[in-house]
């Protein structure tokens, strides 16, 4: 098993994002539908910093980005983007911290991983910074001491939580197999070795060395093995996208310890399931790779498909309850 595989999570939470941009309601709705596994909710409706890309960039220690026609730009010296984002960071801690009063017990905080920042934020020459190695390594560690500053910060307001840091890896795949675009949108940026990719990721985990990591990506062809691999606890994906080439690594992060955070509640607004049909496909592949039904509760989390800020507020709400649901359903027939 993994060396956080004794750690409680909870059967059912957010994935990050919610609509509308009133950070009170958000805390409230983020924490008292999940009461055993919260998290810190993210409003990317109210603009620039408020989106995940500005949201991590603004944490970077030493390094400032900009908003440009073109997105995220590094800057020299903090602006009023950065000043935006450090302080829709801190409205929403106060929410947080006003409606997790006396919590114990698991709580997530979310934060891009290196290389979607790296495929995201761009170079003064306008080029991502993913196409220079250099570049690379300096956001790797100024991501590494903003995020151990954020989660200090957050163990000060709540301070009975044990906290699980997810690390939002949408474009891990596009850097792996060449596919970030330049700036001119004609050519792609070179494949990264998986040596190399796999290495930053591993120094960026073990900035919460007290506590488990989940990598989450809504993309598809996540690579299971290589974020074992990199010391990630648990491994957060849109269920929907899996496809038979992937079971084999499913079995093995099972077996391994590895938590699954399983996407399985449409994150645009739709019709629901019942409960149980939102989870069939989870029992169907624990059947296929003949896995023990009793492990379900132990390697099992079940969220939205992805984050929830494009749907409307009724269905976010509807949508996070039914996750809810679905996981009791989870619990109480595995087989």
């Amino acid at each position: 098993m993994s060396e956080n595989s004794q750690f409680r999570f909870g059967a059912a939470t957010g994935v990050g994002s919610l609509p509308g941009g009133d950070a009170r309601e958000a805390a409230k709705t983020a924490t008292g539908t999940f009461e055993d596994f919260p998290f810190l909710a993210e409003l990317p409706a109210r603009g620039p910093g408020a989106d995940m890309i500005g949201r991590t960039a603004g944490m970077l220690v030493d390094l400032y980005a900009r908003v440009e026609p073109s997105g995220w730009r590094f800057g020299d010296r903090p602006g009023r983007d950065t000043r935006r984002a450090r302080a829709w960071l801190g409205e929403d801690l106060d929410a947080l911290e006003e409606f997790t009063q006396g919590y114990e017990g698991p709580l997530k905080v979310q934060a891009v991983g290196p290389w979607t920042l790296a495929a995201a934020l761009e170079l003064k020459n306008g080029e991502a910074a993913v196409s220079d190695p250099g570049a690379c390594r300096d956001l790797a560690g100024s991501l590494v001491e903003g995020l151990r500053l954020h989660l200090d910060e957050v163990r000060r307001r709540v301070p009975g939580a044990r906290l699980v840091l997810q690390l939002d890896e949408p474009s891990l795949t596009a850097v792996l197999r060449g596919r970030v675009r330049t700036a001119s949108g004609y050519r792609t940026h070179r494949a990264l070795d998986r040596g190399t990719v796999e290495a930053t990721l591993r120094d960026v985990v073990g900035v919460h060395a007290d506590g488990p990591v989940v990598v989450h990506s809504c993309a598809p062809d996540v690579p299971f093995a290589l974020l074992r691999r990199a010391g990630a606890a648990g491994i957060s994906f849109d269920f929907s996208l899996l496809t038979e080439r992937d079971d084999e690594a499913i079995g093995e992060a099972v077996e391994g310890g590895t938590r699954l955070f399983v996407g399985v509640v449409p994150s645009t607004d739709g019709p629901l399931s019942d409960p149980a049909g939102s989870v069939m496909g989870v029992r169907t592949l624990w059947r296929r790779l003949g896995l023990h039904p009793g492990l379900l509760g132990e390697a099992v989390t079940v969220t939205p498909a992805c984050g929830l800020a494009g749907a409307s507020p009724d269905y976010a709400r509807r949508a996070l309850a039914h996750c809810v649901r679905a996981a009791r359903s989870l619990a109480d027939n595995p087989e």
